[in-house]
């Protein structure tokens, strides 16, 4: 059964964000003094009392502005509305209301969803008057909170459940996914336009102007039976071009977005090329030992002829020699050119990267390697591996066990490497080869 849903909606900076990470006891959505920080709708789980609800935070609503962000932000919040079972309005108690607010409240009047105005920044005993002035509004009794110190969030939940009319162990916790697909790339390389042609819905905001997306937003997708979390990142830079603190928390977020996915999609731009900052991240991904596609995107943009494809495939791959393990797919998320493949090739090496190969067969491919070409003696000492098996998996690790783990040469390890992809079919997956002292 699908659990109910709540809209966080408000003007900037009322404190949305902060109340939503404090229900998720994470830090989701990035909190800062600076307004309009969050852009798209930001989804999270909670469960208060046995009874799970599904929060939407979303970005500062101002009705009257014109800006191409305030009109995408603006619908986002009333997308979160229409879905929401229960709009959460927020205001500020310190700065009272605004003209903003009471575009905003008529908006949730005329919404006819069940609604509380929570009222923030209540944040002592003496501030619970400041609840009093909203009552202009029209809407029914203001509650007050903080959600900095978390006064009163407990009764605003048990509030929810009440205006839910929710009965303990009538829904269960989401599903949990199968795949978890971050998509990575620079600054306005397409990564939204994707999310939302893989969704076929706009479910993110997406604007020519680099730097829209700012946070690490998680979306669930049902693709054949299958649940796949799709999370749109914002661009990453180089650290030296990174100005202000926000881009820097949008950063560490991708990463850690990065961190705790199954498969990364690292998008290029075809107009611009395969660049110094594309190696950098596709290193980076690598380096974490996460299965990667290299997704090609505005390949529309690009004038071709019959060896476009090939001739674009072989300089990245001249580029970055390591890049001969991992599939190229050439897209183009504006007119859905091969989009459909996308999730196709994450799913197929999604399940390369959760095969554990058997002792005996990886033995028996080792036997044949060593006996093709033996490890050259070093030192005056003969190397001989005794054995391997598989000792992880996501990222794969073969440990190879070897009377002189530390003289094995740097080119007779990446011998038995390509060996080993080229008999296991470790195609888009990072692998490790450990040699340890039999």
């Amino acid at each position: 059964m699908k659990f109910p849903v709540i809209a966080i909606v408000g003007r900037p900076n009322v404190g949305k964000s902060t109340f939503f990470n404090r229900l998720l006891s994470q830090r989701q959505s990035i909190v800062d003094r600076q307004e309009g920080i969050t852009r798209d709708r930001i989804y999270g789980s909670v469960e208060w009392c046995g009874q799970f609800f599904q929060f939407i935070d979303t970005g500062g609503y101002i009705p009257d502005e014109f800006d191409q962000f305030n009109i995408a932000v603006r619908k986002q919040a009333q997308l979160a509305m229409q879905e929401a079972n229960l709009v959460l309005f927020m205001v500020d108690g310190k700065e009272g209301p605004t003209s903003s607010d009471y575009a905003l409240a008529k908006f949730v009047r005329k919404s006819n969803k069940p609604y509380i105005l929570a009222v923030n920044k209540c944040d002592r005993y003496g501030t619970d008057n400041l609840v009093h002035q909203f009552h202009e509004f029209g809407l029914k009794e203001p509650f007050p909170i903080s959600a900095l110190n978390g006064r009163f969030t407990g009764d605003l939940l048990d509030l929810m459940v009440d205006k839910l009319e929710t009965k303990n162990g009538n829904n269960k916790s989401e599903e949990k996914s199968n795949l978890r697909l971050s998509i990575v790339g620079m600054p306005n390389v397409g990564k939204s336009s994707l999310t939302n042609s893989l969704l076929k819905k706009e479910r993110t905001i997406v604007s020519p102007i680099a730097g829209t997306t700012r946070d690490a937003i998680d979306v669930n997708l049902r693709w054949y039976g299958k649940i796949i979390t799709l999370v749109d990142t914002a661009g990453l830079r180089q650290l030296r071009k990174i100005k202000d603190r926000i881009e820097y928390y949008s950063t560490v977020r991708t990463n850690h977005a990065i961190s705790n996915s199954n498969i990364v999609l690292v998008l290029i731009d075809a107009k611009k090329g395969f660049g110094k900052q594309d190696k950098t991240i596709i290193e980076n991904v690598i380096s974490k030992g996460k299965g990667i596609i290299i997704i090609v995107n505005k390949w529309d943009l690009i004038k071709k002829d019959n060896h476009t494809m090939k001739n674009f495939e072989y300089k990245v791959r001249q580029q970055f020699k390591s890049l001969d393990n991992y599939p190229i797919l050439f897209i183009s998320s504006l007119t859905k050119q091969r989009v459909h493949r996308v999730l196709e090739l994450a799913w197929d090496v999604y399940e390369r990267s959760r095969r554990k190969i058997s002792t005996t067969k990886l033995n028996q491919i080792l036997k044949k390697i060593i006996s093709k070409k033996p490890p050259p003696a070093e030192g005056g000492k003969v190397i001989k591996i005794k054995y391997a098996t598989q000792v992880s998996r996501e990222p794969a690790v073969i440990a190879f066990y070897t009377n002189h783990p530390n003289k094995l040469k740097v080119s007779y390890i990446r011998y038995i490497e390509n060996q080993i992809r080229e008999n296991f079919n470790f195609t888009g997956i990072p692998i490790k080869l450990s040699f340890r002292r039999k």
